[in-house]
């Protein structure tokens, strides 16, 4: 088993090679971990919502929380507007969080851990809310650059970095995402390695740093779903609202 913390990052091809033309469509193991994300959230909600009892079963339960917590998430955040972009948020909520939790598990891989991932689902949410907001208030969108109260003196300067900083959203989302979970894996990767090669005399302080390390991962896992979700939200409430 290599010890490269790196390693575990590597995209490889499962199965032969599929071509159109120039764009390789072959079948990776970050295209299975998706698909294996994917289908338990479809079995969790399935589970989650099949018998609605009164007095709720635990995964009924959390299905239910999961829900409420995204509800008020989003109408915290956005209002009661945003109320109808429920399952867009939610959806990405879910693959998010169950991405990030699959990643923990031993010999997994971490489609987070990947900038192009993570950059598809931020310019996804970036293009949709800019479209939104340009079809909510057609050319009056354009405010958004233009802060209220700004001295005429300062408004090209801060029309400037507000284009810049509109602009930057989905590299600041994506990398965010990418960042943190790669930088924690290759964390646990390399105490992992401290303690295979110290052995059972050195390896015990290395070893309690994973356990530790694992408990805070599995944190940052799900505030990194929490945050990515609400930023879209943020985004969204600015598209909807046009506040400043």
């Amino acid at each position: 088993m290599t010890t490269n913390p790196m390693h575990q990052f590597e995209v490889y091809r499962i199965g032969p090679e599929i071509n159109l033309g120039e764009i390789n469509l072959s079948f990776t193991n970050a295209s299975l971990f998706m698909t294996i994300s994917s289908i338990l959230i479809l079995l969790f909600l399935f589970l989650g919502t099949k018998k609605k009892s009164l007095v709720p079963t635990k995964i009924q339960f959390i299905t239910e929380a999961s829900y409420t917590f995204v509800a008020k998430m989003i109408n915290d955040t956005a209002g009661s507007s945003a109320k109808s972009f429920f399952p867009f948020i939610f959806t990405l909520f879910m693959f998010v969080l169950f991405a990030n939790m699959v990643g923990m598990l031993p010999y997994s891989f971490t489609v987070t851990s990947h900038i192009i991932v993570t950059f598809v689902l931020a310019a996804m949410v970036f293009i949709g809310v800019t479209i939104l907001g340009f079809i909510k208030h057609g050319f009056k969108y354009l405010e958004i650059f233009v802060p209220k109260g700004v001295p005429i003196i300062l408004l090209p300067l801060i029309v400037i970095i507000e284009i810049i900083s509109y602009l930057s959203r989905p590299v600041s989302l994506s990398v965010r995402l990418f960042a943190n979970m790669m930088a924690g894996h290759t964390m646990l990767k390399v105490f992992g390695g401290f303690v295979i090669s110290l052995g059972l005399l050195g390896g015990w302080l290395p070893l309690g740093f994973s356990v530790a390390l694992t408990g805070l991962e599995i944190l940052v896992a799900f505030l990194q779903a929490y945050v990515f979700a609400i930023l879209t939200c943020i985004y969204l409430n600015d598209a909807l609202n046009l506040h400043h």
